[in-house]
Formats: structure tokens, sequence, C-alpha cells
């Protein structure tokens, strides 16, 4: 008879995977699961197509394949004014999820505890329950998603063995400032606490402000995990590559875990990802643009609704208030419409432990501007 692992018995299906299933078979407008309705640029595919002909369709190298790596090392030395080294402190992985994981796998311990800041991403605390780790939970606050450094430093204990950040944030679209991470530098100083930065959409940061990566900030640089992700940078969330940085004690515990979940990563598209990125060093600046340029479009098109939109400084989710409209639960509400109006979203409680329901959902505005225009129609009618 099959018992199930006691980590498991708590978790069921991600709500990108239900929501996303019942918009298919509804027919909505999909605005749930985080990912584009329009491709890659056509170089970058081009890119990949010449990698396959030629035959670089074997085994890449497990910490990725070295042109990647060197161009990651180059991105982030230009932009960050950091320099990681290309042998020993950049791992290429199998999308960013895969990335956090390893992190937690070969970081915590059974009995460790790890401080995550809800709302948190779905994929964080099975992580830590099969590690064998605890989740301990610091709210940010509502409407802003403001971190409170107070409750961090209440929450620590000689158990924190991790804490795990994610700016620009998902669900919320909020994005942490300097002063944050300079606390953050703060609360972990002296002590033995490791930090995995998720950071996928670091590009995608709005209204002029600057994305403030832990790889900025000595004191955290050198005990964190940072995670990046292709797949958001380039609207190719189905190739699955992203990559991690580490000073090179702690990447070597991560490859220890790496090569034996999944050991490497597609090898055409990594050389092409390598190519692309030498070839357009100033997609980073028109990325941001780009996103902005949706939400602003996604947001005017929702003017004279009775949706409260919150802001969004980051990521390319935007939060919507609805108690104006209706008191019933957000992730009841969400199916409901998703079957009545054909619009699909994303409930925010179930970001929560306690499923805390401030009435908000998420909508993905990475769609072209018919998506968008067709949802704004039928959403304003609410």
């Amino acid at each position: 008879m099959f018992i199930p692992k006691p980590a498991l018995s708590t978790i069921g299906t991600t709500i990108f995977t239900v929501m996303s299933r019942l918009a298919q078979d509804c027919g909505a407008l999909n605005l749930s699961q985080g990912f584009p309705d329009f491709s890659g640029p056509a170089e970058l595919m081009d890119a990949v197509t010449r990698h396959m002909a030629a035959g670089h369709n074997q085994y890449a190298p497990m910490a990725g394949a070295l042109p990647l790596r060197e161009a990651i090392a180059e991105k982030v030395a230009a932009i960050y004014g950091v320099n990681y080294d290309v042998e020993d402190e950049i791992t290429v992985t199998a999308g960013a999820t895969q990335a956090i994981y390893t992190a937690i796998t070969c970081c915590v311990r059974p009995g460790d505890e790890v401080i995550v800041f809800a709302p948190v991403y779905d994929s964080y605390v099975p992580g830590i329950l099969l590690s064998g780790g605890t989740p301990v939970y610091a709210r940010l606050s509502f409407p802003e998603y403001r971190p409170d450094w107070n409750e961090v430093r209440r929450l620590i204990t000689p158990r924190t063995r991790m804490i795990m950040i994610n700016s620009p944030h998902n669900p919320t679209g909020s994005v942490w400032r300097a002063d944050d991470l300079r606390e953050l530098e703060a609360v972990v100083r002296g002590t033995d606490i490791v930090v995995v930065s998720d950071e996928v959409y670091e590009h995608m940061i709005y209204d002029g402000r600057r994305h403030e990566s832990v790889a900025r900030y000595p004191g955290l640089a050198e005990r964190s995990f940072i995670v990046s992700s292709f797949g958001k940078t380039y609207h190719v969330t189905g190739w699955k590559i992203a990559y991690c940085l580490a000073p090179r004690q702690m990447m070597n515990e991560f490859r220890k875990a790496h090569q034996f979940i999944t050991f490497c990563v597609n090898t055409p598209g990594q050389l092409g990802l390598a190519d692309f990125m030498r070839l357009r060093p100033d997609w980073y600046d028109e990325l941001a643009t780009f996103y902005q340029q949706k939400r602003d479009f996604f947001r005017q098109a929702l003017a004279g609704s009775r949706f409260e939109l919150l802001p969004c400084s980051g990521t390319y989710f935007q939060l919507a208030r609805y108690d104006r409209i209706s008191d019933e639960g957000d992730r009841q509400l969400a199916e409901r419409w998703t079957r009545e109006i054909g619009v699909a979203s994303i409930p925010v409680s179930v970001f929560y432990s306690d499923g805390t329901d401030d009435k908000v959902l998420r909508f993905c505005f990475a769609k072209s501007e018919d998506t968008l225009a067709r949802a704004a129609e039928r959403l304003r009618q609410l």
C-alpha cells in the first residue's frame, strides 16, 4: 500500500495549473498564469536553430554551457558592478523553480526554520517542507506590501537557517527599496543565515526605479543564492532556463544537489541565449519600457471599472481589489468569473498560509493589447 510522504500531505495542485486548466476548459482569456501570449525575439529563435543544426544537441556541462556562463558574468558585471567567477560561482538551471528548490535542498536541514514573506510564491514552502524545515511567515503590509523589519527581527531564532526574498515581488508587483536591502543586511550581519533572493523579474521594473539586487550589497552577496530567469526576460517561459549566482563555497554545495536533481539544461537553448545576450545588450532597458507600456495600457483599459487597482512597480502582474463589486471569497470568485465572463485570474489568498483574503485578484498583463483590451472590456461590465 502506498503511504504518502507527510511533508506533502497538505500540498495540492498549484493554483496556476488549476486556473490555466479552467481557462482552457472554458475558453476564457487566461490572465492567470504568468506567461506571455506572444513569442520571444526572432533573433533568439534563429540562434537556437543554428546551434541545433550545427549538432550542439548533447549534454551540456553540469554547471552550464561556458559561453552562457560567460555572458551571464558579463551582464551581472555591467549592470550591478559585481564579478562572479564563471567556473565556480554561476550555474545554469532548469528554470528558477529548480534553482530555488536546489538552494533550499543544499542548505535546509530537519528542524531548521526558513523565513518567507507572505503573500509567498507557492513553490517556496513545499521545498522547505520536503527538506524537513519549518516555514516562518513574515507579513508584507497590505496594500503596499512592504516588509516590517522589526517583525523580521522578532522572528529570528537560533534555528533560523535561511531568509527567502523576492523582488520585484510575485504576486504583488511591489519592489523593495535600497533601505530594505540595507535593513536585511543589518539583520543577518553576524549570523550564519543564508539568503535566497528570487530576482526573476529583475528587468521588469517601472517608473524610473532601480532593481536592488542583493548582488549590490556585499554583506548580502557573500551569503546569498541569487536566482534569475531567461524565460521571463526573453518571453520563453516554456524553455525553463534560468541561473543561480553564489559565492564559491555555497555554489559548491548547490552543485552537489543540482547534479542529481536535473544535472544539466537544454544545450542549444543555452548557446542561443549566449549569442542573443551579446547581440542585444540593450534588451533589458527595452524590456522595462515594453512591459510598463502594457501595464499602463491595461490600467487605462480598466479605468471606469469598480476595481481598485493597487500599485504595480515591477513584474507583469496587476493586483485589483474587488470589494466594491462582491464580498465573495477570492478563489470562488476567480473560478466563477472564469466560467461566467471568460477572464481567468489568480486569487491572492492562496499565497497566505492562513488564507488571508483581502478581496484581491492577480491579473497577468504579459499579453497582446488585443487580449488585454478584450479582458478589460469584460471586467468593466462587473
